[in-house]
């Protein structure tokens, strides 16, 4: 059942699949000439998406407390509860978006209207600073933040008395649950049931050098031009906090972790953040089922052949490798019929989330 994929990988990535209760991978097919993985991408991104998702509860989710003079850091959660008298008893998915995205990014949206759909309470959680949220943190957000994701988890959790819950994640989301479920272990609350990465970021330098390169600068010089803004946007809210000038002449995000991220984050330096903010060096730890969705033709995301040894190792991990589908895209062939609109990765993680719920 598992299609276009590598056949030293096939018979892994069938025994994982099979291991799953209730869970099956359907191939994956792209569309009609976006077998390119920059198209698919490309095309992911701009494609219009229809949403017929309720009007959302906005909750904020303090995820760090105030500290001297600094305030407590909000993050902004975008919420769709089924009603009061079964909402509980739903599975509830916490759905976290990528690198300069938020809780209305497409992918974020179209997920929440498959989950709603299906009976699941659906939480759209923006990282700090993220979903024009600026001002709720004195701090910038980064890919190690996977604290974040467990403070709205167990605020959710405690709050609703939720009893089966599941992450999504996307691209640096992806990399965020990832790494909180790794962090967790064997000590995972028993209501996080299971833990969805899509195109996930969890090899930081590896993506960051892959950015770089003459094929992906547009996406590069995308997101820079994005942090670079937000940067300069935090200065204007918190001037005694951050150094406009740190971002003069910065041309490469390597640079801009290095002369940013890691200096107002905590960490040493580029390389130093992008080591301790990866989820790799913890995914051998996971320990509640997990899916991971990587294609090969992804443009600027990889998993190091290190990774993907400690993934294969892991019984609690399902790795899926399509050979097409770029990043964050896996645009197949709509089945109308089927109520399928062609959304791979959309309806493979619903699948997993349900089978496990």
């Amino acid at each position: 059942m598992i299609g276009a994929i590598p056949a030293n990988r096939a018979s892994r990535e069938a025994h994982a699949a099979s291991s799953v209760t209730h869970f099956e991978a359907l191939q994956f097919i792209p569309r009609l000439f976006l077998s390119n993985g920059h198209v698919q991408t490309i095309a992911g991104n701009f494609l219009p998406r229809p949403n017929h998702l309720p009007k959302p509860t906005p909750e904020l989710v303090e995820v760090c407390p105030a500290n001297g003079t600094q305030i407590a850091t909000q993050v902004l959660c975008q919420c769709h509860w089924q009603p009061t008298e079964v909402r509980s008893q739903r599975p509830a998915v916490i759905v976290v978006h990528g690198l300069e995205g938020s809780a209305d990014s497409q992918y974020v949206v179209g997920n929440a209207n498959k989950l709603w759909n299906a009976g699941a309470n659906v939480i759209r959680m923006n990282m700090r600073n993220c979903g024009g949220t600026e001002r709720l943190s004195p701090t910038l957000y980064h890919s190690g933040l996977s604290g974040d994701v467990g403070a709205v988890m167990r605020h959710f959790i405690r709050r609703e008395h939720l009893q089966s819950v599941a992450l999504i994640g996307y691209s640096m989301g992806g990399n965020l649950v990832l790494k909180l479920a790794g962090e967790l272990g064997a000590d995972a609350p028993r209501e996080l049931h299971s833990v969805v990465g899509v195109s996930p970021a969890i090899d930081l330098g590896q993506s960051a050098t892959a950015l770089h390169r003459a094929e992906n600068r547009l996406y590069e010089r995308r997101f820079l031009r994005n942090l670079l803004k937000r940067f300069r946007h935090k200065v204007r809210l918190f001037p005694r906090a951050f150094d406009p000038d740190r971002a003069v002449g910065i041309s490469s995000l390597r640079e801009f972790d290095d002369r940013i991220t890691a200096l107002y984050s905590g960490f040493a330096s580029a390389e130093d953040y992008y080591f301790r903010a990866a989820a790799a060096r913890v995914v051998d730890r996971i320990a509640v089922p997990t899916l991971i969705l990587h294609a090969q033709d992804d443009p600027f995301v990889a998993i190091t052949p290190e990774t993907l040894a400690e993934i294969d190792l892991n019984p609690h991990i399902t790795l899926l490798q399509p050979e097409h589908g770029g990043h964050c895209a896996f645009l197949a062939k709509p089945d109308r019929p089927r109520c399928d609109d062609g959304y791979w990765a959309e309806s493979t993680a619903l699948r997993f989330v349900l089978a496990h719920s």
